[in-house]
């Protein structure tokens, strides 16, 4: 037999009974358990934690006084009474110091209370059916935080079951409530035959804390660590106008733009999720990708489907199972792929003529695309109407750009009236050394003038039309029969010489240059429009004006090219810039660029995992 001492305590007892335990002919297979159930590890723990609150009520500190502070005053009187000569004085500059007066007083503050965990009575009047079953009772503390599980009638057997647990909650983070638990009281009250929204009241009208009569599910506890999963919302989502979430009050609300945090995964249907930079611990309910693709389906069918920005939560004939829960009305509080929506390469088309806007040194300030598919191309496109790809979600990662990295490409697009070539310029013009422009392609002939690879690419028409075959463009068009290109060579050359590229083009030119080889970074450049300016150009011209001035017309025309823009490019734009003046809008850009190589961005995840 082991010898035991004094201090032997009781899981050195059980590493020694473990290892005196030889199972011979006769006892092997009893001797066999024995070992088995002294050699588990949770019995270890247990005994360890057994031990040590033994240990606490042994040797629990108590405060010697109640009144640290007050003593310190008096003494401190003391010394002021008298003169202050070596220790006195150090003494006395310790104890009237702001940060030693602080200690004290929350040293007052927790020896008058008692911190000593109360844990509930156990009922001596079970239920009889509950004898033969395990049941748990749980309290909680709850202040004015919702719970953060929702609950739901079995359809089968008729008990009140928990549906969901809201990762980050009072009751995820309780570790005490899983989901399938029963529940059978809520502070003392039977809640058996009452309805969900009855004990979701009950819970949600109850503070401080909330004893729970819990049997526990039966099937094995899912210990899912959470998601690292990252997405950008592709869309506007509003719960209280989605009819088919199992509980609207547990919904997250988010604008198109956010980043996401998925926090679980469990359900195919309904995801978690917290928005980030949200101080809310808890997460809410969004739809998942599949289910939300499924609704976008049956939009188009129905012929209501109008694009990212269009209201989130179109009738639908397949609902949730609903769930109940104890939030708050109005606060916002298997492994699944999650895919980026996917763009199909597409290249301008030719023959098609296009208007082009020069200033005096020659440089285009607009021109419209045509386009057509790229075969083969491994890029994505944008979805329509007989499209399967949505805006929904698209899977990012925080990107910090490496100093032995090329600078990321700035792509610049902008609605009517944002003039954002001259604003490229002026920027470029004021540290040429630091930014660059891609130099075009023309078939013009070269003025006495004018330099190869400075003004223009001189190249035949020949060649500028091979060049369209070989997709090498990534927009092009035609102006008094000259044609006129963007390559992408030519943006590489930029790069290359480790400047900042700044393009500016139509947005249709993003479903080429949005790859990880560019990583491009794409700011929406969209003049100011306010109320009172559209008043004050109302009274001033009511008609169209010819002497140059911007009517009433105009601006309402401006307005709807960025609405429409914001429509159908915003979800790929990373920063949109208001131009009121254009020296304010310049400065704006110089601290944009400044900032992009110093500060992380999220990114679409394949542009970094490729």
């Amino acid at each position: 037999m082991p010898v035991l001492s004094p201090t032997t305590g009781l899981h050195e007892l059980l590493a020694l009974l473990t290892s005196h335990l030889h199972p011979d002919a006769n006892q092997k297979e009893d001797l066999s358990f024995l070992k088995e159930v002294f050699s588990e590890r949770s019995l270890g723990y247990l005994m360890k934690i057994h031990e040590r609150m033994r240990l606490y009520q042994r040797q629990s500190p108590t405060p010697v006084l109640h009144s640290a502070s007050y003593l310190a005053e008096d003494v401190v009187e003391e010394l002021q009474n008298g003169s202050l000569d070596g220790d006195e004085r150090e003494l006395f500059l310790l104890l009237t110091a702001p940060h030693i007066k602080a200690v004290l007083s929350v040293h007052d503050t927790v020896a008058q209370k008692d911190f000593d965990p109360v844990l509930p009575p156990v009922p001596e009047d079970l239920d009889d059916e509950l004898e033969e079953e395990s049941v748990k009772i749980v309290r909680l503390v709850k202040n004015k935080e919702p719970l953060g599980a929702t609950i739901r009638r079995d359809d089968i057997t008729g008990a009140v079951v928990v549906a969901r647990i809201m990762r980050g909650g009072a009751a995820d983070r309780s570790g005490l409530v899983h989901v399938g638990d029963e529940l059978r009281e809520v502070n003392g009250n039977l809640i058996i035959h009452k309805r969900p929204d009855e004990i979701s009241q009950l819970l949600s009208q109850s503070q401080g804390s909330i004893t729970l009569k819990i049997i526990p599910a039966i099937k094995e506890e899912d210990k899912l660590s959470e998601s690292k999963v990252y997405l950008r919302a592709l869309f506007d989502y509003t719960p209280f106008e989605d009819k088919a979430t199992p509980c609207q009050e547990a919904g997250l609300p988010f604008q198109r733009g956010d980043i996401l945090q998925v926090v679980s995964l469990d359900d195919a249907t309904w995801w978690q999720a917290k928005r980030v930079g949200d101080s809310n611990l808890r997460a809410g309910l969004i739809p998942s990708r599949q289910f939300q693709e499924k609704r976008l389906r049956h939009r188009i069918k129905m012929g209501t489907y109008q694009g990212p920005k269009s209201p989130s939560a179109p009738p639908y004939d397949q609902t949730s199972e609903r769930e109940d829960c104890d939030s708050d009305a109005g606060s916002s509080g298997q492994h699944i792929a999650v895919v980026s929506p996917k763009w199909k390469a597409v290249a301008p088309s030719c023959g098609q003529a296009f208007s082009w806007e020069f200033y005096s040194a020659g440089l285009r300030r607009s021109f419209r695309l045509s386009r057509k598919d790229r075969q083969g191309s491994g890029e994505t496109r944008t979805p329509d109407s007989n499209d399967p790809e949505f805006f929904i979600y698209e899977e990012v990662t925080l990107y910090q750009q490496r100093p032995t990295e090329r600078p990321r490409l700035v792509v610049l697009i902008g609605s009517l009236g944002a003039r954002i070539n001259e604003l490229k310029q002026r920027v470029i013009a004021e540290n040429p050394h630091r930014y660059g422009v891609a130099v075009p392609h023309t078939t013009r002939a070269r003025r006495s003038h004018e330099k190869e690879g400075v003004e223009y690419h001189f190249i035949s028409k020949q060649a500028f039309e091979a060049d369209i075959q070989n997709n090498k463009f990534i927009e092009y068009g035609e102006y008094k029969d000259n044609q006129y290109g963007t390559s992408l060579e030519s943006i590489r050359s930029v790069l290359a010489r480790n400047k900042l590229c700044l393009v500016d083009v139509q947005p249709e030119a993003l479903k080429i240059l949005r790859t990880a080889e560019f990583k491009p970074y794409v700011i929406f450049v969209r003049p100011r429009i306010s109320d009172t300016l559209m008043r004050r150009s109302a009274s001033a011209s009511p008609g169209r004006s010819d002497n140059g001035h911007i009517t009433e017309e105009d601006l309402l025309e401006m307005r709807h090219s960025a609405e429409q823009m914001d429509q159908q490019y915003g979800h790929l734009v990373d920063r949109v810039l208001v131009k009121e003046d254009s020296a304010s809008a310049c400065l704006e850009l110089r601290n944009i660029l400044d900032r992009l190589d110093r500060e992380p961005h999220w990114v679409p995840v394949h542009w970094v995992r490729s």
